[in-house]
């Protein structure tokens, strides 16, 4: 299956700074921080009994000679669920649409299994799926998929992520303000630690465009957190790599 690159109007830019400002190293250090670890827990949730009924009944409607195959290739989906949920909240931020996404997306790689080739990447082609299908219902409805008050941002925890921080939570709110394009940039890159070309592989477009969708996401945090454009950070207290960490792994890198 070909990614498609989806097609985005404007984008209304909440609370961002101004252009060539510079983003404090702590701010920048503190955001990705709470983004791997709300994504970790995430991760770590149990998956809602309807997705795995799901894929066991697919599994179950398979016979004949290529059973085997399907087995495996069922497996796999269990495999990535964990991960492709992940993906689903980055964009739609409530649960409960993550999850309709996800079913979605179970069911049309199912139905177009004989289209993977064993050996790619199931996951960006997963994902592939995903996004495309949120971005065509997006255009469907011909609504806002923002959260301009992010009250979806809220109902997002799980049981595993009821514990966060307060700190983290606050994050993930405002995070639920941002557009679905620079959102998922943000949680690609800072999140999954993706790099900058690979992300911009899987979404379908520039290099220089996945840059500036987390430049302009993390700003936009940045201002909407209140974070202090004079703070520093001691020396020897920011690893090296801390702007894209490989925190998170979930089989979507190049």
């Amino acid at each position: 299956m070909t990614a498609s690159r989806p097609a985005h109007g404007s984008e209304a830019q909440p609370s961002e700074r101004p252009a060539g400002a510079k983003i404090p190293d702590a701010a920048r250090v503190h955001i990705g921080a709470e983004l791997r670890a709300f994504y970790a827990c995430i991760l770590a949730e149990e998956q809602p009994p309807a997705l795995l009924d799901l894929v066991a009944r697919l599994t179950q409607a398979s016979t004949g000679r290529d059973a085997a195959a399907y087995a495996a290739f069922s497996a796999d989906l269990l495999t990535a669920l964990p991960g492709l949920r992940a993906f689903a909240l980055s964009l739609a931020i409530n649960a409960a649409t993550a999850d309709d996404l996800v079913q979605e997306t179970l069911l049309r790689a199912w139905q177009n299994r004989h289209r993977f080739e064993p050996g790619s990447n199931l996951m960006a082609w997963l994902c592939t799926i995903l996004r495309n299908y949120f971005y065509t219902e997006c255009r469907k409805r011909k609504r806002e998929v923002e959260d301009a008050d992010g009250a979806m941002a809220a109902q997002v925890a799980a049981p595993a992520a009821q514990e966060a921080s307060s700190d983290l939570k606050r994050v993930w709110q405002h995070l639920g303000k941002l557009p679905p394009s620079q959102r998922e940039a943000l949680i690609l890159v800072a999140a999954q630690g993706m790099t900058y070309e690979a992300a911009a592989e899987l979404i379908g477009c520039q290099v220089g465009t996945m840059k500036s969708r987390v430049s302009r996401a993390r700003s936009s945090l940045v201002g909407s957190l209140g974070m202090d454009v004079h703070q520093k950070t001691p020396m020897g207290q920011i690893a090296s790599d801390s702007l894209e960490p490989a925190a998170v792994q979930i089989g979507l890198g190049a």
